[in-house]
């Protein structure tokens, strides 16, 4: 246990955290005039930019009240998908200043759109500064009040790449988890059990082998990773490669088995030493335990950060055995590339909204889809009920649509919490990956004109239990197409499932998620299931049938159409 670097954190968090947390606690209790300072706030900041100018925010702002500001805001300003803000992003990754945004963004986040083209999220200077750091000295301060010795040895943060390419116009872009590392002060980046350059490592074996190689060496007293699946992925990890980590923390060396590049390794040396002390502890962890836990190796480890709502729920009791008895397992927050909403700040999982950082509008789950919603503000939402959350930004998100199901929760001061529910709109997600209905059906139509196998009907489900999609194929010449030409057609969508979305590339090639599997249904599968479901009170003129669903009681049906 390192006091003297835990003194100092936790010294230097209890000034810039309560200080931000005191600020926070006073805009909750205030939430309704909170959200009109900070929407007149963004609307002043971005006045003068191609947005602000087409959608007349100096006319917004000239409101004399709230209830008038939000009538022309509403009146100027439509509700955004990324689509509809994507011609704007794209100005500015080629150049272009002061389009969403004043000047230019910092980077740019990376995640998977509706389309086969992934979606660029505008991160301004403001938002990085103002915005993500003030928001991570609140989460730090909060974790020396649940675990005061949270800091008194290494962390162990697995983010993605920070950098993982540049636009047109030369500005950086990558993963918002790896914001959520630079975005941490000094003192705390000196406790991280690995540089940053692991991260680059190519090969997931292999970055996943030296991630667990540096940090089971050390004392770790915090975990962080939004996934819970890639908690799983370190543990399988270690199971298998054990010994090799002994013999390498031993020897102070990186195995040549694993491809690292020599760049990676060159910048690793001066980090690595003998340690046959550490070494000798952890093979008699060995010979006690067969396959020691982090329970075993990491006694004093008191948080554990990842999300644990929605799909990641699934893995919540598997962490029970595994990690020590009384750590603090925090729910990340809700939490995305688009907006960091909130943090949470107990052991629940409702996520603290920032009504100072963000302006917040919600509708009910009842009215998504409707022409014309009735939008709410946080005070307004009733604990139990569940809203498709909008977002307006101080980095170019304008009444954006989260296309998430968001249940609100209890009322913290005045404002209330909210959960992640799930996806909306024709979109799932096991780990992460963010799969659309639309990115599936047209690989299967692209995989069709490779093949030349055509499909009456497909289906496909999210299986939490084998981490996986189930895909369920009706051929229209089933005589024609063989067990084996069945399962390369399946390789084929998920191929093109992979070059079409970034994170479900991401997760496949990280085994977070396996290889989806293929069955084969009956004829005339959907006829029988819509007969079916006819029978059980649906309205024929009302049914509608998703073609990528998490959905159990569906997919039972469809289990039973198994052509066997």
């Amino acid at each position: 246990m390192n006091v003297k670097s835990m003194l100092l954190a936790n010294s230097l968090l209890s000034v810039a955290g309560g200080y931000e947390t005191i600020r926070l606690n006073h805009a909750l209790k205030h939430p309704r005039q909170s959200a009109e300072k900070t929407l007149r706030s963004v609307l002043r900041y971005a006045e003068n930019t191609v947005y602000g100018k087409e959608h007349d925010f100096s006319y917004i702002q000239e409101a004399q009240d709230d209830t008038e500001l939000y009538r022309r805001f509403r009146e100027k300003v439509p509700a955004n998908t990324y689509e509809d803000l994507r011609p704007y992003v794209e100005r500015q990754k080629h150049g272009e200043p002061g389009v969403l945004i004043p000047g230019r963004p910092v980077m740019y986040a990376t995640t998977s759109g509706t389309t086969s083209e992934p979606k660029w999220i505008p991160i301004s200077t403001k938002y990085l500064r103002d915005i993500y750091g003030k928001m991570t000295r609140v989460w730090l301060y909060n974790s020396i009040q649940q675990r005061p010795k949270a800091f008194s040895g290494k962390i162990l943060a697995v983010v993605g790449k920070l950098i993982e390419g540049y636009a047109p116009d030369g500005t950086i872009f990558g993963s918002v988890s790896g914001v959520t590392r630079i975005d941490c002060p000094p003192f705390i980046k000196a406790l991280f059990s690995n540089p940053t350059c692991v991260y680059n490592i190519e090969d997931y074996n292999a970055r996943y082998y030296v991630l667990m190689r540096m940090a089971i060496e050390t004392d770790v007293t915090m975990v962080g990773t939004p996934n819970p699946s890639t908690i799983q992925e370190l543990l399988a990890n270690a199971e298998k490669f054990f010994d090799d980590y002994i013999a390498d923390i031993e020897a102070g060396t990186i195995s040549d088995k694993f491809e690292v590049s020599a760049d990676i390794r060159k910048e690793l040396a001066p980090m690595l030493h003998p340690n046959p002390g550490r070494a000798a502890q952890l093979r008699a962890l060995k010979e006690q335990y067969g396959h020691p836990l982090p329970r075993h190796y990491w006694p004093n480890l008191q948080i554990l950060s990842t999300w644990k709502c929605g799909n990641t729920a699934v893995y919540i009791d598997k962490f029970k055995e595994i990690f020590p008895e009384n750590i603090f397992h925090q729910e990340l927050g809700y939490f995305s590339s688009e907006c960091r909403f909130g943090v949470v700040l107990d052991d629940t999982i409702d996520t603290q909204l920032f009504p100072h950082f963000h302006f917040y509008e919600f509708i009910e789950e009842a009215e998504i889809g409707k022409p014309n919603p009735h939008f709410l503000l946080p005070h307004e939402l009733v604990p139990g009920k569940r809203y498709c959350p909008f977002v307006t930004t101080f980095s170019g998100l304008y009444r954006y649509n989260m296309n998430d199901l968001v249940e609100a929760g209890p009322v913290r001061f005045a404002t209330p919490t909210v959960h992640m529910v799930q996806k909306v709109n024709g979109i799932v997600s096991i780990t992460g990956e963010k799969l659309a209905e639309s990115q599936f059906i047209k690989a299967v139509q692209e995989a069709e004109r490779e093949t030349g196998l055509k499909t009456r009907f497909f289906v496909g489900f999210a299986d939490l239990k084998t981490l996986g999609y189930q895909f369920y194929y009706e051929f229209i010449n089933p005589s024609a197409v063989s067990e084996e030409k069945m399962q390369e057609f399946n390789a084929r969508v998920d191929a093109i499932l992979q070059k079409h979305n970034v994170e479900y590339e991401s997760k496949r090639s990280s085994h977070r998620l396996s290889m989806p599997v293929a069955h084969r249904l009956v004829t005339n599968a959907f006829r029988q299931f819509k007969r079916e479901c006819l029978k059980e009170g649906y309205r024929d003129g009302q049914f509608k049938m998703l073609l990528l669903l998490q959905d159990e009681y569906r997919h039972e049906k469809f289990k039973r159409l198994i052509k066997e």
